[in-house]
């Protein structure tokens, strides 16, 4: 009996600035010739996504490997309502060094995840523009302003689905492959033990930014500080934990019961969401975290090649 190919799905997890280890997965993945059917992505890893099934995988990760802190602050246009950053330069960025096309047109099957802030309801985007799917699908609720689409507004799809496992198998995937960014992250930015870690003043200026912001408001009110405890942590810092936990029990819930077939887990705690500077270092590790997971990869694909 002559067997068919298995179709397998990348589902690539969201995790801001942690997501360049996507890059670092698919190279790793075509040196080690597992073929990649489809993708779909929740937020950065939406963004990644859309770049591999457009053909643009080379030059984007050229434009991640270059990305400086300067570039990153060049990027962030602030907002006084909806979320802290409008998004508008980065948009305007991406529509001017790549091309945007309609998800239908694009060489390999792709879809993003984004949330529809008014319902709750997690939203499938696989028919319209590319460059606004992604957009919708990176919204995080107070750093992104949020997207107006088809008389709904949507935010970013790791509130609902962070690692999209079964809208890869809705698009018909035999062998789905996780890669999750978040699997080491809760409590990480708050305990004090790493130097040099993503929310530390070195490496996160918009921590700092908003940090001294609390300081002058404290200045001006000192009824508002407490000179006898310790300092809090800055309103940034929160939000980035408070997404992290929120984010790690989403995915271990819905992976429960939806697992995938092989699952990646790079090692990205050391990195913050916004560092998107530090593209190098993500991508290593997600090749090495590939690595690690190839031989659960390769069964996956053969399990299912001889079930067929």
């Amino acid at each position: 009996m002559l067997k068919t190919k298995p179709i397998v799905a990348l589902a690539l997890g969201g995790g801001a600035a942690r997501g360049w280890a996507h890059i670092g997965v698919i190279r790793a993945l075509e040196e080690a010739d597992v073929p990649i059917d489809m993708v779909c992505g929740t937020s950065i890893g939406a963004l990644v996504g859309a770049a591999y099934a457009c053909g643009e995988l080379d030059r984007f990760e050229d434009w991640v490997e270059k990305l400086s802190l300067v570039d990153v602050l060049g990027f962030m246009d602030i907002s006084l309502g909806g979320g802290l950053i409008k998004g508008e330069k980065l948009m305007a960025f991406f529509e001017r060094t790549f091309t945007d096309r309609p998800i239908e047109s694009l060489a390999m099957p792709f879809a993003s995840v984004a949330t529809d802030l008014t319902t709750g309801a997690e939203v499938w985007c696989r028919d319209r523009s590319t460059a606004k799917a992604v957009r919708a699908s990176m919204a995080l609720p107070g750093l992104l302003t949020p997207v107006r689409s088809d008389g709904r507004l949507l935010v970013d799809g790791g509130l609902v689905n962070p690692v999209p496992v079964s809208l890869a198998r809705a698009m018909g995937a035999d062998v789905v492959i996780a890669v999750d960014l978040n699997a080491d992250l809760v409590g990480r930015h708050l305990d004090g033990e790493q130097e040099s870690g993503g929310l530390s003043e070195m490496s996160n200026p918009v921590s700092v930014w908003l940090k001294r912001m609390q300081d002058r408001v404290a200045g001006q009110w000192p009824v508002l500080a407490d000179k006898e405890t310790p300092p809090l942590p800055s309103l940034f810092d929160v939000v980035a934990s408070s997404v992290n936990i929120m984010q790690v029990q989403i995915t271990r819930s819905r992976m429960a019961g939806d697992p995938p077939d092989a699952l990646i887990t790079p090692r990205l705690a050391a990195l913050g969401l916004m560092d998107f500077h530090r593209g190098r270092e993500s991508m290593i590790e997600g090749r090495l975290a590939l690595e690690r997971a190839l031989i659960a990869i390769r069964a996956a694909i053969d399990r299912i090649l001889i079930q067929k």
